[in-house]
């Protein structure tokens, strides 16, 4: 099949939506063009909004119409529609319980050229430090577009993480979606990889790695990080014995973190964390950047084979 950018599945899904349901909004902070968001600011004037380069003003804005009775989507690159906003999120959106979706586009090393001032790699754990807050990261664009309908249907404010322009091909039309769910890709016996984002394709393929080195690795996809299916994560790990989280994002207060919590209050394992580590973002295209940072599938392998180590000892 032929996947899609990750914006193009937002934008046909919020025109379908859009054109059914005069109750549902997009507010956007001045980058219509870059999200591609400007033929529905021609199709919706009243309900495609632009509110220029004022973040703040974007999560005011959306949480008085969500008071209202809308169902409002905002967007704008992730560490602006997290760390700028934070406040505004924090008590105009997820205090109130507003009804709001916000997105937040090239996370991490999807920044890419845009480079450090663009590249949230904190905003998983802004987020799902705040009550009331749905944390979701999609894997690829067959994933969101399953997602998109009960991500709109949940009742309270989510944030979605998602590469913009993203082109990644882990999951077929035949993909079963579960909101509160993780996704079992590859089962193993020796140690479980736990990835999110554009990590689980990285987990997959360290698995082939170890495969040859005769370590036998489950891929678990995690889409939903909070709240995190506890569940199902010490369930894997309960008969793996080890564990490896391979996140987007700084290994503090991620989804690793998230995963070592289970973890920890369940059935303390070695566990080994592959992410940014106390390092700011920089400018560089993904390949160099997944290289310097120690985000390959040949270090997701490396990390897997100590914590297979640490487990006999």
């Amino acid at each position: 099949m032929e996947h899609r950018e990750m914006r193009k599945v937002i934008n046909e899904f919020l025109f379908d939506q859009m054109s059914k349901n005069d109750r549902i909004f997009l507010i956007d902070a001045d980058l219509s063009i870059p999200h591609g968001t400007i033929d529905l600011r021609k199709a919706f004037p009243d309900r495609a909004l632009d509110v220029g380069i004022a973040e703040q003003n974007m999560a005011s804005v959306a949480a008085g119409i969500a008071a209202a009775g809308g169902t409002v989507f905002i967007e704008s690159f992730a560490p602006f529609a997290t760390r700028r906003a934070c406040d505004q999120i924090a008590i105009s959106i997820a205090h109130a319980n507003r009804n709001v979706k916000i997105i937040g586009s090239d996370p991490g090393i999807n920044a890419e050229l845009n480079g450090g001032t663009h590249m949230a790699i904190e905003d998983i754990g802004v987020m799902r430090s705040i009550p009331n807050m749905m944390v979701f990261e999609a894997v690829d664009d067959v994933q969101l577009a399953k997602a998109l309908p009960a991500l709109t249907a949940y009742q309270g404010a989510v944030y979605i993480r998602m590469g913009r322009k993203l082109v990644m091909d882990v999951f077929d039309e035949d993909y079963e979606f579960n909101l509160f769910g993780t996704d079992l890709l590859r089962e193993g016996s020796d140690v479980t990889l736990f990835g999110s984002g554009i990590m689980v394709k990285e987990s997959l393929e360290a698995a082939d790695i170890l495969a040859g080195e005769g370590i036998d690795a489950e891929v678990i996809g995690i889409h939903t990080i909070k709240p995190i299916n506890a569940e199902q994560i010490v369930a894997s790990v309960m008969k793996t014995g080890a564990a490896v989280t391979a996140e987007n994002h700084n290994i503090l207060g991620g989804m690793g973190s998230a995963v070592a919590e289970a973890i920890v209050q369940n059935c303390p394992v070695p566990v080994e964390m592959i992410g940014f580590k106390n390092r700011c973002g920089q400018v560089g295209p993904m390949d160099f950047l997944k290289e310097d940072y120690g985000m390959t599938a040949q270090d997701i392998a490396c990390a897997a084979m100590k914590a297979v180590s640490r487990k006999k000892k």
